[in-house]
């Protein structure tokens, strides 16, 4: 049986309406700006960060192998709910079909349990780097990492195909709408014409513990870390927390939504929505400036890259 046919048999409802960020044109207006430049930012820092990896050989390191990563998943996530509410934005009624909205959430999950598992392994590789650096080119080989990035793209696609499924085998008889800007499983489950308790448990025993076991995770691998660097010379060790710095801001940003929103019930609190747009548009854009402007190596790699191509332009 086809995944549609799935649907037609579980679901009355075609359509889902999406309330947006607000009614008031001239707030939609001033939205609609933002987030554009919010979201062509986004593009261009983070496919900016993958080229200049690529392109400048001293990158070609295990920490910036995980980092072009960071910033491609970093794009898909923004293009998964931000086209789609800009066009919202001018429309009268914010609609998305029912087989759209499964979509988006799939490829919203998809993305964010990638990251949140990238982001735990680029832990570790700082953890391996500054706590066992005679190890480390043994430990994080080319091959460990390929393996460690081909698990992870699996692990967000089983943890997404999972919860989509949840979702799309209940009822869905009406109503058919809902506060927010996109589809996400919390908010299109409570449209459900059923009893939808233990799916909400499922939801936080899923999302919410992988969020908050990485978070933990993460906290005490960068508090060994910061302990290590306390026995190592002032100059390796300054360069070490910045690193540190820059990638515990990111952990705290993407993390603390992720268990803000799956770690309670399918609830409305009015801080959804300002969390949920740190989510889908800030946090992508904040990854870029926190690795660049925090980062020696990837600011004159930049400065090189761009050097280069105005040395063509005036050719």
């Amino acid at each position: 049986m086809e995944a549609g046919d799935l649907l037609n048999q579980t679901t009355l409802v075609t359509h889902i309406r999406l309330r947006g960020l607000s009614v008031d044109q001239r707030v939609q207006m001033a939205v609609f700006a933002m987030f554009l430049t919010f979201y062509v930012l986004t593009l261009a820092g983070n496919i900016l960060i993958v080229i200049t990896i690529i392109y400048d050989r001293r990158l070609h390191t295990p920490m910036y192998f995980f980092l072009s990563n960071l910033s491609f998943i970093d794009v898909c996530h923004s293009t998964v709910t931000v086209p789609k509410m800009l066009v919202d934005t001018w429309a009268e009624e914010k609609l998305i079909s029912f087989d759209g909205c499964v979509t988006q959430m799939f490829f919203l999950h998809l993305f964010a349990c990638t990251e949140i598992f990238l982001l735990t392994v680029m832990a570790y590789d700082r953890y391996v780097a500054i706590c066992k650096p005679l190890q480390y080119l043994t430990v994080m080989s080319w091959r460990v990492c390929v393996l460690l990035a081909v698990a992870l793209w699996v692990g967000g696609t089983i943890h997404s195909i999972s919860l989509t499924s949840l979702t799309i085998t209940l009822p869905y008889c009406g109503p058919d709408e809902i506060d927010s800007f996109f589809c996400d499983v919390p908010q299109v489950i409570k449209l459900a014409c059923t009893d939808t308790h233990i799916i909400e448990i499922l939801i936080v025993s899923n999302s919410g513990l992988i969020s908050v076991v990485c978070f933990v995770v993460l906290v005490v691998s960068y508090a060994v870390i910061l302990v290590s660097l306390r026995q190592q010379i002032s100059e390796g060790r300054r360069k070490a927390l910045s690193t540190c710095a820059a990638h515990l801001t990111v952990v705290t940003l993407f993390l603390g939504h992720c268990i803000f929103i799956y770690s309670r019930p399918s609830t409305s609190l009015p801080e959804d929505k300002v969390v949920s747009v740190f989510f889908t548009a800030v946090t992508p854009l904040l990854n870029p400036i926190i690795y660049t402007l925090r980062n020696e190596d990837m600011k004159n790699a930049l400065n090189k890259l761009m050097g280069r191509l105005e040395g063509k332009g005036k050719k």
